[in-house]
C-alpha cells in the first residue's frame, strides 16, 4: 500500500493540492505520485506545526496522529464545491439535428470518444461543459 503524507499546509494549499481535485474526483499528483480518489482514502490532521526534527527518521505521521485531531469529515463537509464543469443534458427527437443546431457557426469538429473522455475525465481547464444529447424515449 502506497502513502503520501504531506506536513505543515496551509488551509489554501490543502484545499488546491488535495481537497479540490479530491471533491472533483479527479486523479491528481501528490508526493511524485498519481492519486484517484475512488481508489484512495484519505485523512487530515489538524495540529501543532511539526518541525523539522518532529519529522525526522520517518516520525512525522505518528507525531502528527499523537498531537493532533482527525479533521477529515469536516474539511470533506465545509470545502466550497469543485469547480468543476457543468453539464448538460439535452432530449431530442433527434439528436443528430439538435447537436447540428448546437454547434452551426462555431467551428465544431468531430472527436473520437477517447479523446474526449480523457479531456473530461482530466478536468481539462479548457472545458466550460459538457453537452450530452440524448435521443428521447418514444
Amino acid at each position: 500500500m502506497s502513502h503520501a503524507r504531506l506536513f505543515n499546509l496551509s488551509r489554501e494549499e490543502l484545499r488546491e493540492k488535495v481537497l479540490d481535485p479530491w471533491l472533483a474526483r479527479r486523479t491528481f499528483e501528490l508526493a511524485e505520485s498519481e492519486w484517484d480518489p475512488r481508489e484512495s482514502s484519505l485523512k487530515i490532521l489538524e495540529g501543532r506545526h511539526l518541525d523539522n526534527p518532529d519529522l525526522a527518521f520517518g516520525q512525522g505521521w505518528s507525531n502528527a496522529e499523537r498531537s493532533a485531531e482527525d479533521v477529515t469529515a469536516r474539511e470533506l463537509t465545509s470545502a466550497p464545491p469543485p469547480k468543476a464543469p457543468d453539464a448538460f443534458v439535452v432530449e431530442a427527437d433527434t439528436p443528430e439535428a439538435a447537436v447540428a443546431e448546437m454547434v452551426d457557426g462555431r467551428g465544431a469538429r468531430p472527436l473520437a470518444w477517447v479523446e474526449a473522455a480523457d479531456r473530461i475525465d482530466g478536468r481539462d481547464p479548457s472545458i466550460a461543459a459538457v453537452i450530452l444529447v440524448v435521443k428521447r424515449e418514444p
